[in-house]
């Protein structure tokens, strides 16, 4: 029997039943009849849309399916342009001006006051450094350092006061002077552990020892072991404050400047920031606060702020009149923030030009981490940083 395999069907071909509807003889099949009225009605379908003319018109393929796009979720400036454009302060007259070049010549005469003390010096010059006011004295300050200082090692060294040793350990390393940390192996016992005994309990001691100890270099376990020991014993100092019947730290001033060291260590900290800070405790200390230092910190503090300032009002005008904020919605719109970041490394007077030319750097290179990081596709970022090469 031969036979015709079509859907895996076996249909026998020659059997009498079956009729083949594609052979015929003089009538045609109703299947043939079928298949004729579909090929007649396709037929006058042709003829008739033959008599359209139809147009191709060519799509964006953003029309059909939009590109998906990434959002920061950045909410607008605090600072707007308007509230910096407002910003006015009394600083710039000539007279405040008059007034604080008169204070700081009394100042300049106390660091050249021979007959103070080493210690006390070192004590001014701390301060000066914390009130954001030691870039008018630096000559002064170096040559107070130098004082103490030779090829040799340290002078006037006291091998018994924790305090001044540290002290005077910190400022010499802050202004790149060589000093071993072996000074303070005087105060360790034969197992190498600081000892609370030989110490006592001089709360300024350990402050200046822990301050002292986050200038280490790599490998100076003195320092890092300094640190541990320095630590305990401040929050020790600390939670005895909290605990009826306890002696902490009776001074209010003092303890201040053990809180704001563990939060985080002068060496650390932003200076103009630390400075707003240090002028408000400054007033509170009951010992060797003088009034001509603290009026000088006020009145430097004052018109320096006054200067940066100005210097946003500027950046804040170039920056609207880019425009970028507005044709580039996705971006973070942040020029007060680039401002301040500024500031955190320069912030004396004399350096405007760098602050106002880092902030728009700073502003722009925002703009474009936005662009890359956000909202751009790969081929959209692969045609701007070509561009960007060219």
């Amino acid at each position: 029997m031969s036979t015709i395999i079509r859907m895996h069907t076996a249909i026998p071909y020659n059997k009498p039943t079956y009729k083949n509807p594609f052979k015929f003889d003089n009538k045609p099949s109703k299947l043939f009849s079928l298949l004729s009225c579909i090929n007649g009605a396709a037929t006058g379908l042709r003829t008739s849309f033959s008599r359209f003319k139809f147009k191709a018109q060519i799509c964006n393929v953003d029309q059909i399916m939009p590109t998906q796009r990434r959002s920061g979720n950045y909410k607008p400036p605090i600072w707007n342009n308007n509230f910096v454009q407002s910003l006015r302060s009394e600083y710039k007259d000539e007279r405040y001006l008059r007034r604080a070049y008169e204070v700081r010549v009394k100042v300049e005469m106390l660091l050249d006051d021979e007959e103070m003390d080493f210690v006390r010096k070192l004590e001014l010059t701390d301060d000066l450094q914390r009130l954001g006011i030691s870039y008018h004295f630096e000559d002064k300050i170096k040559h107070i350092l130098n004082s103490i200082y030779d090829d040799e090692g340290c002078k006037y060294y006291n091998p018994t006061d924790l305090y001044s040793t540290a002290l005077r350990f910190r400022l010499l390393r802050q202004h790149g002077f060589s000093v071993s940390q072996e000074v303070f192996d005087c105060f360790k016992n034969d197992d190498g552990d600081f000892k609370a005994s030989l110490i006592g309990d001089d709360t300024k001691g350990w402050l200046q020892l822990y301050e002292a100890s986050f200038l280490l270099t790599q490998g100076e376990t003195t320092l890092e072991l300094a640190r541990e020991f320095a630590a305990k014993f401040l929050q020790n100092k600390l939670d005895d404050d909290n605990r009826e019947g306890n002696i902490g730290i009776n001074d209010e001033y003092l303890s201040l400047l053990v809180r704001s060291a563990l939060e985080l260590p002068f060496h650390w900290r932003a200076q103009r920031p630390y400075a707003r800070w240090f002028i408000s405790a400054y007033e509170k200390r009951p010992y060797n606060m003088n009034l001509v230092v603290l009026e000088l910190a006020k009145l430097d503090f004052n018109i320096v702020q006054a200067t940066h300032q100005q210097e946003l009002i500027h950046v804040s005008r170039w920056w609207k009149q880019t425009c970028l904020a507005e044709k580039l919605p996705f971006a973070r719109d942040r020029v007060v923030e680039c401002y301040l970041l500024t500031i955190g490394d320069l912030f004396q007077p004399d350096y405007g030009y760098s602050r106002i030319m880092g902030t728009k750097v700073n502003a722009l290179v925002t703009v474009i981490d936005d662009m890359f990081d956000v909202y751009g596709t790969l081929e959209e970022l692969q045609l701007f940083n070509d561009a960007i090469q060219r």
